[in-house]
């Protein structure tokens, strides 16, 4: 009974994410272009924890990709979500990520980033950062050293879509220079991919890695990789139904911690509750026990970080 209750408060509160049908009820709320969270949450989850190296991580992760404008949609919707993402609502959403239990945030470089977690840990506070490191931090040593230093990153991770580039050039032990150097650093290393084979071609290789970021889809093809498999290429980014299967058959056969991002196909599984309800699911159904998922989170509407972490408590024992 008390299980049922719980699962029917997240259904209640759950109707979440559309925001096509969400705009107009919105727009009075869009108009002041703050965040609006309640004072008490209905239902406070328990936050399941995952081990990384020496750190306890909550098994939902704060993703970057809405907070810097990448919405992987439209320019339309990068260009709204860059300017609700002022210093003031990434104080925000950090402030309630850390009041429902998520405890990690995983980002690339940017000023907003730096100012961020300055401002909070300048509170009093803080938030485990995981950096996955770009350009110029994967060829310029001192950037890299200076990234790490200003902001302590829990582990530094290598891009997946350079790692995916560098796959395709026959040049993916550039990705394992980088990651001993990180390691040399004092810092827990790892590796991010689209391709489900980079993943497997490196744990093969039996690389001192710590973790792996793992997409569920396969983004990165290149329009020669695409035609060869859809016979034509697609507008934009594709995103295939078949793809999380693959991924998540590596994720449960490789032995190192695996964090799973892009679950819900960077919003195309938000258009009803239930895709997300199910999205979640699967995530965790088909992902380790020590594994974690990275979800972006856009907040204008609704409030995603509790209700995304009651779906991760709900759903986290069904990790193998």
């Amino acid at each position: 009974m008390e299980k049922e209750q719980r699962d029917r408060a997240v259904q209640n509160q759950f109707n979440r994410r559309e925001f096509l049908r969400q705009t107009v009820a919105g727009v009075g709320l869009a108009a002041t272009g703050m965040a609006t969270f309640p004072l008490q949450a209905a239902v406070t989850p328990d936050m399941p924890m995952v081990q990384l190296g020496s750190h306890k991580v909550s098994r939902l992760i704060l993703g970057s990709n809405p907070i810097l404008g990448y919405s992987h949609v439209s320019s339309l919707m990068s260009r709204l979500m860059t300017d609700y993402y002022t210093l003031e609502n990434i104080g925000k959403l950090l402030d309630r990520c850390l009041a429902v239990g998520i405890n990690t945030w995983q980002t690339s470089a940017h000023e907003k980033v730096d100012q961020a977690i300055e401002k909070l840990r300048n509170s009093g506070r803080d938030i485990q950062w995981i950096f996955l490191a770009s350009s110029p931090h994967l060829e310029d040593a001192k950037a890299l050293e200076e990234a790490i230093r200003r902001n302590k990153p829990i582990a530094v991770v290598h891009h997946g879509g350079v790692s995916d580039q560098l796959w395709r050039e026959g040049k993916i032990d550039k990705a394992h220079g980088f990651a001993k150097r990180v390691k040399d650093l004092g810092v827990m290393a790892g590796l991010s991919a689209h391709n489900p084979a980079v993943i497997r071609h490196v744990e093969d290789k039996g690389w001192d890695l710590d973790l792996y970021m793992t997409c569920f889809y396969r983004v990165s093809r290149s329009a020669e990789e695409a035609k060869a498999e859809l016979k034509e290429a697609p507008l934009g980014e594709l995103f295939l139904p078949s793809d999380p299967p693959r991924m998540c058959e590596v994720i449960r056969q490789v032995k190192r911690p695996c964090l799973g991002f892009k679950i819900l196909a960077a919003g195309r599984n938000c258009d009803r509750s239930e895709q997300v309800v199910n999205a979640f699911e699967y995530a965790f159904r088909n992902i380790k026990r020590s594994d974690a998922v990275i979800v972006g989170m856009f907040p204008r509407f609704r409030d995603e970080p509790m209700e995304d972490a009651q779906l991760a408590a709900r759903f986290s024992s069904l990790s193998q």
